[in-house]
């Protein structure tokens, strides 16, 4: 798939979805585009002296629900389409779990891993400086996402902050628990899926002892890794960018964490019985469930008839193709998608965002207790929603969400939207 048919793809579950509602025309219409995207050039002052420039973008989604809600990912081969993309994928995912929210996104063009802690520093305070009249605690609330951390959100607060004149925790969220983050937000990916499973395993035929294997092992891959190690699933088989191992009697997820901490988890193969396998053969483990953690497109028309796992848990953001998922549904894999299943991160932005504008903060178990409770309620209806209907669990969650949308659209009334 081409990043020009990105948005085109996407939308086919919009589609799909609509199929099965009674829409206004016009509820489609609106959700075919973006409300508006800003393209801006940052340039910024290198550690020699020289300047250097970096496209970035912004994309406020649809705002029908409340203010956009995204991160900001920094990545060499970011595009607009995919800014685009992402911002809608995140308008469905804050309506299927009943977020005041609309969706957004954001990223700028580049390699961080190239640039000192100094560049990186002043290439965020650039972007706060040339969005800050699109962002907005009432407006437009960026968050962490590929490349960007809680220090990162630090310094893009810190700069709004500069710009308006007084301190505005809630602009921004994953920012560090110092400036006003919130306990619970760095698992929060990993936990809401782990929590649907939970709540899901007895429909799913899932037991303690399943195994799993896991595509990606950042930050949801390693928690996802450590709580269903933890609840008595087998972790079987661990990808990252450096290569795949897998062993059919298990992984020690201590020792995981600890061989990525110092380099790759490719560091383990040939030890405890654990063999080297080829990043793309990991999609292919026998295992119960497979947790795409970290590519767009990881399934697609060529691999998906080689998935074994009866479950597919998307902690990742568009894993799995739309050709993909018919060959999926025919074998009868269950696919927890995304707009779902990674659902939990912006949940507890959302609760972040809350305690900054109450200025009360939670502790992390009444965190993970309203995540919990969010994750259970949504991640219920949509089963159900998808039983009633004889349709696949990714087509529910978007009848969920868009049932949601038409109905704010349909409220606010056309004439807010459409002029003649």
């Amino acid at each position: 798939m081409t990043d020009a048919t990105m948005l085109d793809q996407a939308l086919t579950r919009l589609d799909e979805a609509a199929a099965h509602l009674h829409l206004d025309g016009d509820v489609l219409e609106k959700l075919k585009y973006p409300r508006e995207t800003t393209k801006v050039r940052l340039m910024i002052r290198m550690d020699d002296g020289s300047r250097k420039s970096f496209m970035a973008w912004r994309c406020r989604y649809d705002d029908t629900r409340g203010p956009t809600k995204g991160g900001i990912r920094f990545h060499p081969d970011s595009t607009i389409e995919e800014v685009e993309t992402l911002a809608f994928w995140m308008t469905m995912k804050c309506a299927v779990m009943n977020l005041p929210y609309g969706g957004g996104k954001g990223a700028v063009r580049v390699d961080p891993h190239s640039l000192s802690k100094a560049e990186l520093e002043r290439l965020s305070r650039a972007y706060m400086q040339a969005f800050s009249k699109i962002v907005g605690p009432d407006r437009d609330i960026p968050a962490p996402d590929v490349y960007t951390n809680s220090m990162i959100m630090g310094w893009m607060a810190d700069e709004y902050a500069s710009i308006v004149g007084q301190s505005t925790p809630a602009v921004i969220t994953g920012k560090p628990i110092s400036l006003g983050g919130s306990l619970g937000r760095d698992d929060a990916t990993a936990r809401g899926g782990y929590y649907l499973v939970r709540n899901l395993a007895s429909e799913l035929g899932l037991t303690p002892g399943a195994r799993v294997a896991i595509q990606g092992f950042g930050n949801a891959g390693q928690h996802i890794a450590s709580l269903l190690g933890a609840d008595g699933y087998k972790i079987v088989a661990v990808s990252d960018s450096k290569g795949a191992i897998h062993n059919d009697a298990g992984l020690d997820v201590a020792k995981l964490l600890a061989a990525k901490k110092t380099g790759s988890v490719l560091q383990l193969a040939g030890t405890d019985g654990i063999k080297a396998i080829d990043a793309d053969q990991i999609t292919a483990v026998d295992c119960e469930i497979l947790v795409p953690a970290a590519l767009e497109d990881l399934i697609h028309k060529d691999n998906a008839a080689d998935i074994k796992a009866r479950v597919v848990l998307e902690l990742a953001n568009g894993p799995i193709t739309p050709e993909a998922d018919v060959i999926l549904a025919e074998k009868n894999v269950v696919v927890l998608p995304d707009i779902l299943a990674n659902a939990g991160g912006v949940t507890v932005s959302y609760f972040e965002w809350v305690q900054n504008r109450q200025g009360y903060y939670w502790t992390a178990e009444e965190v993970r207790s309203r995540l919990q409770e969010t994750m259970d309620r949504e991640g219920r209806a949509v089963w159900n929603l998808a039983q009633d209907r004889g349709i696949t669990i990714r087509s529910a969650a978007y009848v969920h969400a868009l049932a949601r949308v038409a109905g704010a659209i349909e409220a606010h009334g056309t004439q807010k939207f459409f002029t003649s």
